[in-house]
């Protein structure tokens, strides 16, 4: 089947999950920049989450750019993913309303671990459906970048009892890793 379909379910739903985010922002009560103050640990959360879901829809939309058509299988790696995206406006909103305490930095990493994971296996079904000898797969390659970030966050989630802002750190580190954009589809497309 055309892969049009599951792409632009896929926009709707990282779209719904951004605006979800942004309404969990309250508004400010004072006027000077004092009253911004007490609001900062759920706006750095919100940011980072925010560039967290633009980094998976920046890649979605490489990947399915570079493939030629989904299956059934696709389709419930992608809604895999799209369900573990879905819960970071819980998760934000959890650690940021907490002021990074332990546990809410935990969840928040569990749920980076499951996005990274779901992210994987929809890699993997796609090669699977697509052959070794594609564009896609030659793009993908080994995905060394994917794999250190799933044991960067996984490290994370381990560290958060011990030291969360080590955590946080390293969440910022695996989202700065990925914030430029991932050149490996667009140089094989080109060719």
């Amino acid at each position: 089947m055309g892969k049009g379909r599951v792409e632009a379910f896929t926009d709707g739903v990282v779209a719904i999950i951004i605006t979800i985010m942004v309404l969990e922002l309250k508004v400010p009560h004072g006027e000077d920049f004092s009253a911004l103050l007490p609001l900062w640990p759920v706006f750095f959360c919100y940011v980072l989450s925010f560039i967290n879901v633009g980094i998976y829809w920046n890649n979605l939309h490489n990947m399915f750019h570079a493939v030629q058509r989904v299956d059934g299988r696709v389709l419930w790696a992608n809604l895999n993913l799209l369900f573990w995206l879905s819960l970071m406006p819980v998760t934000t909103a959890f650690m940021g309303e907490n002021h990074f305490a332990p546990v809410p930095v935990a969840v928040y990493g569990i749920d980076l671990v499951l996005c990274a994971v779901a992210y994987t296996i929809l890699v993997v079904k796609l090669r699977h459906l697509h052959g070794a000898d594609t564009t896609f797969a030659k793009a993908v390659g080994r995905d060394n970048k994917g794999k250190i970030s799933l044991g960067l966050y996984t490290t994370a989630v381990l560290l958060s009892f011990f030291n969360q802002w080590i955590s946080v750190a390293i969440y910022v580190l695996v989202a700065a890793i990925w914030f430029a954009p991932d050149k490996r589809f667009e140089r094989l497309i080109e060719k």
